[in-house]
């Protein structure tokens, strides 16, 4: 079976086509700046890339045109729709009812609308997406893989927020967590090269990307995780702020006359990395090429502090760990950031090599750590559109 992988958000499509009889995936890409002007497709198939250029008004124009191209007698892959088997979406978050992957009808799809204010951000990226697919690939299975699947484990008295119990009961106010299907896939990884089974490692996965979580697996599944009812909880990213005093929302609604959602916007999208260090500069290869700037220094090392006190805490409350994995774009091609993350912790069996973590081959999965640290730390890259097809694939088998 041929998986069509989509992951909509409010101006993107990305997608990959992925070959479940090999595991391979035989084109990628995505569209941009959709009803924004300027709007493109990358698209790369056959060894090659390229960049169309078109106005694409909204999502449905975006996959028209992906369909187009994978079908296209000289760049496509695809001899006809016929040849895609299903379609699995990444939705970030609907709610407590919706953990398990599901396929979507008119009345999933109608669930989501009801429940866009559990992440308002990115489900009505993620409903265009799908009803784009229904009509344009009618009678294809599409199936919704949640983001927040991998967190199901997370115990009560982990996940329920310290504030009066009816804020949960009436509205289901609790840590939820997102990246699960980054987590997950290099908790299994790790498992593999450990030689371990899953549930027999505790580990602390840390997705470093420009949204950024850090998880506490126990014995196979998420214990803790870093973002919670929504992805502003936790280490400070990009853009957002992460962990703050409440009372700030507070002060600055005050002191600026602005309103609250005035200010979850600029915790969202004008704090984090970009807040602190000013001058437009939030990308970590400018950052780690910049570090003798006393700015740019400061953002990385605020950073950096946030990263290493979740990993010992989750240490602490997992009662050691067998391996630290790093992954996600900043994990993946920052060996600056994992140094700085790993110094000093060899009193908890943390030690890496400097020259594997500076001179390994960038993109690939890497084992970091010195011979004598008695944690292993790894460098994995994620695949979270494979385990979005594995889970399509599952969720339309477990119906037959």
């Amino acid at each position: 079976m041929k998986v069509l992988v989509i992951n909509a958000g409010s101006s993107s499509l990305k997608f990959q086509v992925i070959d479940m009889e090999n595991k391979s995936v035989i084109a990628k890409g995505n569209v941009e700046r959709i009803n924004e002007g300027a709007s493109f497709l990358k698209y790369k198939a056959n060894g090659q890339e390229y960049k169309y250029d078109r106005d694409i008004k909204n999502h449905s124009e975006g996959l028209a045109l992906v369909i187009e191209k994978l079908t296209d007698e000289k760049v496509g892959v695809l001899s006809s729709l016929d040849e895609i088997g299903a379609i699995g979406h990444r939705v970030v978050n609907a709610g407590e009812d919706h953990f398990d992957s599901v396929l979507i009808d008119d009345n999933i799809l109608e669930n989501l609308r009801m429940n866009v204010d559990f992440a308002p951000l990115h489900i009505p990226g993620s409903i265009a997406g799908i009803e784009s697919a229904m009509a344009i690939c009618p009678g294809k299975p599409n199936v919704a893989v949640f983001d927040i699947g991998f967190h199901k484990s997370v115990p009560e008295f982990v996940y329920k927020y310290p504030i009066p119990r009816r804020y949960y009961d009436k509205y289901k106010i609790r840590k939820y967590g997102m990246h699960g299907t980054s987590h997950y896939y290099v908790t299994q990884r790790c498992a593999e090269l450990l030689n371990k089974k899953p549930e027999d490692i505790n580990i602390v996965t840390c997705h470093l990307g420009s949204g950024a979580s850090i998880t506490a697996v126990k014995n196979g599944k998420s214990f803790d995780t870093s973002m919670g009812f929504t992805p502003l909880e936790g280490i400070m990213m990009n853009t957002r702020s992460g962990d703050l005093d409440p009372a700030v929302v507070e002060y600055i609604c005050n002191k600026e006359g602005k309103t609250v959602s005035e200010v979850i916007r600029i915790l969202n999208k004008e704090s984090g990395l970009l807040g602190a260090i000013g001058n437009g500069i939030a990308d970590m290869r400018d950052i780690t090429a910049n570090l003798d700037n006393p700015d740019v220094k400061l953002g990385f090392d605020m950073y950096c502090h946030r990263i290493k006190k979740y990993i010992c805490a989750y240490i602490g409350v997992l009662g050691g760990v067998d391996a630290i994995v790093f992954t996600a774009g900043c994990g993946e091609h920052t060996p600056e950031l994992r140094e700085a993350v790993t110094e000093n912790l060899e009193f908890m069996g943390i030690s890496v090599d400097k020259e594997k973590n500076y001179n390994s081959p960038r993109g690939e999965e890497v084992l970091i750590s010195s011979d004598k640290s008695k944690v292993k730390v790894f460098v994995i890259p994620t695949d979270e559109e494979m385990v979005i097809a594995e889970e399509t694939v599952k969720t339309i088998n477990n119906l037959k």
